[in-house]
Parts: C-alpha cells; sequence; structure tokens
C-alpha cells in the first residue's frame, strides 16, 4: 500500500524565534515576515499579576526558515534599534 506524498513531510517542527516587547517592532516584522512568504505565528504573552512587564510577543516558525527569518528579524531590529530576544528553540506545544 503506498502512502499519500504528505505523510512523508516533517511536521511540528515549529521554533520559537524570538520575543519582542514593542508593539512597531512587532508590526515591522509581521510585514516583513510576510514580504519573504514566510509563515509564522505570534503566542502573546500577558503580563501576569508577580510580573508587571509589557506585553512580549513571541514570534514562531518553521525550523527550516529559522535562518532567513532570524536575518529578516535582525535587519529590522538593528535598524530600528528595537530590542529583541532570540530563543531559537522548540515550541512546546501539545497537539491533539
Amino acid at each position: 500500500m503506498n502512502q499519500p506524498l504528505y505523510t512523508t513531510l516533517k511536521v511540528h517542527n515549529e521554533i520559537e524565534l524570538c520575543e519582542v516587547s514593542d508593539l512597531e517592532c512587532k508590526r515591522l516584522i509581521e510585514q516583513a515576515l510576510l514580504k519573504e512568504r514566510i509563515s509564522f505565528y505570534i503566542r502573546w504573552l500577558k503580563p501576569s499579576l508577580f510580573h508587571r512587564r509589557k506585553n512580549v510577543y513571541v514570534f514562531c516558525v518553521n525550523d527550516n526558515v529559522k535562518e532567513l527569518a532570524e536575518d529578516v528579524v535582525r535587519a529590522i531590529c538593528d535598524e530600528g534599534g528595537y530590542p529583541v530576544k532570540f530563543l531559537l528553540r522548540k515550541t512546546n506545544n501539545e497537539y491533539l
């Protein structure tokens, strides 16, 4: 029995690329990733009662495009002087 082509693809290989807290920086990164046709999603970490930091946005991308995505983010943050924290770690997503 032949397996469908899509069963051989590697799935669930997202990484947490970086986190930013500046809303303008988030918007610029979104636009740049879309322009480069890089698929991504954003996890939004709300401030908690005990940690009064700003909203934090974690950009997650497929591991196969992490180098290109990292270059895009670095270019934006270096040019605009935005603080960014690169995580480059596997996501902890639980799938059904």
